[in-house]
């Protein structure tokens, strides 16, 4: 794979990062974080989808005409969105509840939507897939790392599994003004990293 290539899927997990750098998706963020495993599997979710909708809409934008191109790309991402539910509702089902309705809200999700808009309806199906690598690794590092934050600050625990300390976490962490805490410590930091 060229330097180019790997520069794309770089990228989308430093440079271009969807939570902390371009602050989109905040709903599923602050949604779905209340653990690691939430986390990982809403970021494993929405990359998948971010991968398989790029290279569709790469194949097909030449025969979609400029009218319709915005439906037509929610089509795509709600085709794969659907496969992606079904998938979660009959392998991974505590996780896919656990999850609830962040599932099929992925259709409507501005990071998908807006790299087939930026990224993969001027690009080729190769580099349309890998900019999805990259985005939805950036995505799913991001709601992993704050998962597992409040996991751990909330709960005690990481990835379900006990700490021993669960008796002197503050239980806010796991509650919605933690996830906005930890948001944005980590957004500060991981901005400060980049500029140095």
């Amino acid at each position: 794979m060229s330097n180019n290539r790997l520069s794309l899927i770089w990228k989308g997990i430093i440079k271009e990062n969807p939570t902390f750098v371009l602050v989109l998706g905040m709903c599923p963020t602050l949604g779905t974080t209340t653990s690691a495993i939430n986390g990982l599997g809403m970021g494993v979710a929405t990359m998948a989808v971010l991968i398989m909708s790029n290279a569709v809409i790469a194949m097909i934008k030449n025969f979609i005409p400029d009218k319709v191109r915005i439906p037509a790309f929610i089509v795509v991402i709600a085709s794969f969105v659907t496969v992606i539910d079904m998938l979660m509702q009959a392998y991974v089902p505590s996780l896919y509840s656990a999850l609830g309705v962040f599932i099929p809200l992925i259709v409507v999700n501005c990071i998908i939507l807006g790299r087939a808009e930026a990224f993969a309806s001027k690009n080729g199906v190769l580099d349309s897939a890998l900019d999805g690598v990259g985005i939805g690794l950036g995505f799913t590092l991001s709601l992993t790392t704050i998962g597992a934050i409040r996991e751990i600050l909330g709960s005690g625990s990481i990835f379900g599994l006990s700490l021993g300390i669960a008796d002197y976490m503050p239980l806010v962490f796991v509650l919605a003004p933690g996830g906005f805490l930890v948001l944005g410590f980590l957004m500060v930091l991981f901005n400060k990293y980049l500029k140095k």
